[in-house]
């Protein structure tokens, strides 16, 4: 009987794992959809974005994992901005709360965040890169498909290199 429920419990496990994979290295970059509202930007699209490195970050404002990489997202933003790097912070809300914008628009304050935000409170732009966490890193080259992702904290160095090498393309 505990046989045939540990593989009952591991069969569960896959079978809600297939299909939910990642948008992975070398698709084509989803474009922002179903977004609310955007702060610190007028709307972007994947299309005006043609041509330029895109780092998409989703996050959430309460999430400790998503704060740490704060500083490191803000730091790249300001060095890359002017070399072709466009950072896109994706707010999918955990919580209800974090679905007002107003307390989206006190964070990204409290943060000192300067780049565009995409209030993804429908997680449209969430499902369309099937992305199933907080932090995660997506970064685009200039042909618009992806070339690299992080789930997490961590790899910023590596991260980093990334970033410098799709802006010497």
């Amino acid at each position: 009987m505990l046989k045939t429920l540990k593989k009952l419990a591991l069969a569960t496990v896959f079978l809600t794992s297939v299909g939910h994979a990642a948008a992975m290295p070398n698709d084509p970059a989803p474009d922002f959809t179903g977004i609310e509202k955007w702060l610190n930007s007028e709307p972007l699209t994947m299309e005006q974005l043609r041509g330029k490195v895109v780092l998409v970050d989703f996050w959430t404002y309460t999430c400790i994992n998503c704060i740490h990489t704060i500083p490191y997202v803000k730091e790249w933003n300001e060095k890359y901005k002017d070399k072709g790097l466009v950072v896109v912070g994706v707010h999918t809300p955990e919580f209800p709360f974090e679905r007002l914008t107003s307390n989206v628009e006190q964070a990204i304050k409290r943060f000192g965040i300067t780049y565009p935000v995409a209030q993804d409170n429908r997680y449209a732009t969430w499902k369309a890169y099937n992305n199933l966490y907080w932090p995660a890193f997506y970064l685009i080259g200039k042909d618009g498909r992806i070339t690299y992702t992080h789930f997490g904290e961590g790899r910023y160095k590596e991260t980093e290199a990334e970033i410098q090498r799709l802006l010497a393309q």
